[in-house]
């Protein structure tokens, strides 16, 4: 097949590439700087600069790659684009990516329906503040809550748009965990080695981590299957932060973290983080395992972090 990878130069867009060449298909991958095509012909790939926020400039790419499938993984999140991560106002810190995740994807679908693309993939994200109590989140269940405060609400709205518009027109909305592998979490454990990312009240928010080649895995799959819906592409451990956390400080050689109360917390680092660290909610990984016939390497977090940190 040929494949359009748009976002091609991002974390994910580099585990990705590969293994699509490595299934035989042929790869268009976008970035958004000139400086960046190497790195794509280096992968194997063709470079193309695109801005995913200019329908002409998305429009012209896709139709000179002809491709036969879609996958749109642009994100703002590096710190070349927004510099470090600021918890205390996410609604800054995401602007663009929510752009590119209501108006990239609709720019996408538009380009995709002029030259008779049939099926795009695109990245959504596992996270759940709150509720469902008791048991893991499905593919059922819509997402993001609605209870997510007025400075994430226009990111939860942007969520909703990929799943439900992509969903609509055939496609597949994958809902990535939080990744690691391949340096993903070199700034998580900077903050553990220095001691400065603490377990929060009890430590009761659950990750539901996917290391960054399973997750490209369960996007081949997803694009050769032509798969339609929506996918959980996590992990097989949830976990609550009371586990995971004092296990990567033990892998990264650091100390204990520190515990603090909630409303200390919520001063320093903002609601956003506190939420997720003491509310965050697992994820069910057994539609993409029944539907993709998708097989982890790396089913748990414990051994994938050691390895990672070996």
């Amino acid at each position: 097949m040929r494949v359009f990878v748009a976002g091609g130069s991002g974390v994910m867009g580099q585990r990705l590439v590969p293994q699509l060449l490595a299934r035989g298909h042929q790869v268009t991958a976008t970035t958004t700087s000139a400086a960046k095509l190497s790195l794509l012909e280096r992968l194997g790939a063709q470079g193309v600069v695109m801005n995913g926020l200019d329908a002409v400039s998305v429009g012209e790419a896709v139709a000179a790659a002809r491709p036969d499938a879609i996958v749109h993984q642009m994100t703002a999140l590096s710190p070349a684009h927004v510099g470090k991560p600021d918890f205390r106002h996410p609604d800054r810190f995401a602007a663009l990516t929510d752009r590119l995740r209501t108006e990239g994807t609709d720019h996408l679908l538009a380009a995709a329906e002029a030259t008779g693309v049939p099926h795009i993939v695109a990245q959504s994200v596992a996270v759940w503040i709150g509720g469902p109590a008791g048991r893991w989140v499905t593919e059922e269940d819509p997402l993001p809550p609605d209870r997510t405060g007025p400075k994430m609400r226009r990111s939860a709205e942007a969520l909703r748009h990929v799943e439900e518009e992509v969903v609509k027109a055939g496609g597949a909305a994958l809902r990535y965990g939080p990744f690691y592998g391949g340096g993903a979490i070199d700034d998580q454990v900077e903050l553990v080695r220095k001691r400065r990312l603490p377990l929060i009240g009890g430590g009761t928010g659950y990750f539901s981590w996917v290391h960054l080649d399973d997750a490209a895995s369960a996007t081949v799959l997803a694009v050769e299957q032509r798969a339609n819906g929506v996918f959980n592409i996590v992990d097989d451990e949830p976990a609550p932060v009371s586990a995971w956390l004092p296990h990567l400080a033990a892998c990264a050689g650091a100390g204990r973290p520190f515990r603090i109360p909630r409303w200390p917390a919520r001063l320093l680092a903002g609601e956003m983080a506190v939420a997720m660290l003491s509310e965050g909610r697992g994820f069910s990984n057994a539609k993409a395992k029944r539907e993709l016939g998708w097989e982890l390497r790396h089913p748990s977090w414990r051994q994938g972090f050691r390895e990672e940190l070996a």
